[in-house]
């Protein structure tokens, strides 16, 4: 199995991506997923600059590739689209449809969570569109992926969100500015505030959801680390790890151990859980509540 390192989907100053993204040039991570998935507002790094660091990370052996947006809203919107989708070099996951009818007869893409594959039948229309990998929707079970990988004609390689907060949703109206009593238009780029994301409780002072602008996260964070060996088993090709802001290179670190088999799951996941932003939970796996963590 390889390893890989989804888009980055807070809002973070320019310098910290550059440095986030020069500490993975040495971490144990195979595929790293760039660009802007969540809002075409975040103007720290354009799509010049995700280019740059995506030669460093290539030139490191990495395969690189270009994460489009999920919820376009804009001419602009649909011009940085194609102009990944036409980048020439680099691989594409395509987050929605308008993404896939781009690249779609060009080259070879990755079927992202968000395109709604929970069935055989729309896994194989989508290798036959050109897709190389699809990325398991987050709230699907082990057993549903094990179906779907048994009854599907020509399964693409999988890949499994494995660790981080969950994108659950997303809405044309920016919870983050709304917050703060600010239009969306005018947000003050207040996601620079929370480089995790704003976290919500509930009336009993719970940690419930996180909102990352237009997009909602849970709090608590998905964590399949003890998972490896079965998601081996089912054919899966691929792990990914979403980027948060502090110890990212030691999570990568952990995954792999566990992956290579120098490191128990179990010493693993206890050395994770300080380096979380929230405790673990692992629910959609198993097939019940994703609030749940089930321990193997």
């Amino acid at each position: 199995m390889k390893l890989s390192l989804g888009p980055l989907l807070y809002y973070w100053s320019r310098d910290a991506v550059f440095q986030f993204y020069g500490d993975m040039v040495d971490a144990p991570v195979d595929i790293v997923h760039l660009g802007e998935a969540v809002c075409s507002r975040r103007h720290e790094l354009r799509l010049s600059d995700w280019l740059e660091i995506a030669e460093h990370l290539a030139a490191a052996g990495k395969e690189v590739v270009l994460s489009t947006q999920v919820l376009l809203e804009s001419k602009s919107d649909l011009s940085t689209l194609r102009r990944m989708t036409d980048n020439g070099k680099f691989g594409v996951e395509a987050n929605d449809i308008g993404a896939v009818n781009c690249i779609a007869g060009q080259a070879p893409f990755v079927a992202g969570p968000h395109l709604n594959i929970y069935n055989a039948h729309t896994l194989d229309f989508f290798a036959k569109t050109g897709a190389k990998r699809w990325v398991m929707p987050l709230e699907m079970s082990r057993d549903s992926l094990a179906h779907i990988l048994r009854e599907a004609k020509q399964a693409p390689e999988t890949e499994v969100f494995s660790y981080g907060r969950m994108p659950l949703a997303f809405s044309a109206r920016c919870f983050t500015a709304r917050h703060r009593n600010l239009p969306k238009d005018d947000c003050q780029f207040s996601c620079l505030d929370y480089p995790d994301g704003l976290l919500m409780k509930t009336r009993e002072s719970e940690n419930f959801l996180v909102l990352n602008g237009i997009q909602t996260q849970s709090a608590l964070v998905y964590n399949l680390i003890d998972q490896l060996d079965a998601m081996r088993e089912l054919g899966v090709g691929v792990v990914r790890l979403s980027p948060q802001s502090q110890y990212m290179p030691r999570i990568v670190e952990l995954f792999k151990g566990v992956m290579s088999g120098q490191l128990a799951a179990d010493a693993a996941a206890r050395e994770l859980q300080p380096l979380m932003p929230d405790g673990a939970c692992n629910g959609y796996w198993h097939g019940k509540p994703g609030l749940e963590r089930l321990v193997a």
